[in-house]
């Protein structure tokens, strides 16, 4: 199941809730309501530190007025929860015995399965 969004900042534990942009060329950092996808170059950020965030001198700071809310739970999220439960919920399946007609290999011989070489321990 795909967890929320994380605030960027280094050990900040909380729920993402805006995105933060640079806009290079006006010298500007734009903090608006978390985007819709996380996207390269941009970073999210929880309510305090999106609410306290400054920008270097010279630069100006844009930031949303209204309140910044988690986004509700998509159409994703609920399917991958559904799925989640139902794995949860599936019995493990039993071990297969071994097929008497099956040829059992030597673990003291040389051999191979598939792409993998087996090879026996030096006594």
């Amino acid at each position: 199941m795909r967890s929320p969004r994380r605030c960027s900042r280094n050990g900040c534990p909380r729920q993402a809730v805006a995105t933060l942009t640079y806009v290079y060329v006006e010298s500007t950092a734009v903090v608006g309501p978390l985007a819709a996808f996380a996207e390269p170059h941009t970073y999210d950020l929880c309510e305090p530190h999106a609410r306290s965030l400054t920008a270097p001198r010279g630069w100006d700071v844009v930031r949303h007025e209204g309140e910044f809310e988690p986004p509700p739970p998509t159409t994703d999220d609920l399917v991958a929860l559904a799925e989640a439960v139902r794995e949860a919920a599936r019995p493990a399946p039993a071990p297969r015995p071994p097929d008497p007609g099956q040829h059992h290999e030597n673990p003291n011989q040389t051999g191979r399965r598939g792409h993998l070489r087996v090879i026996p321990p030096n006594h």
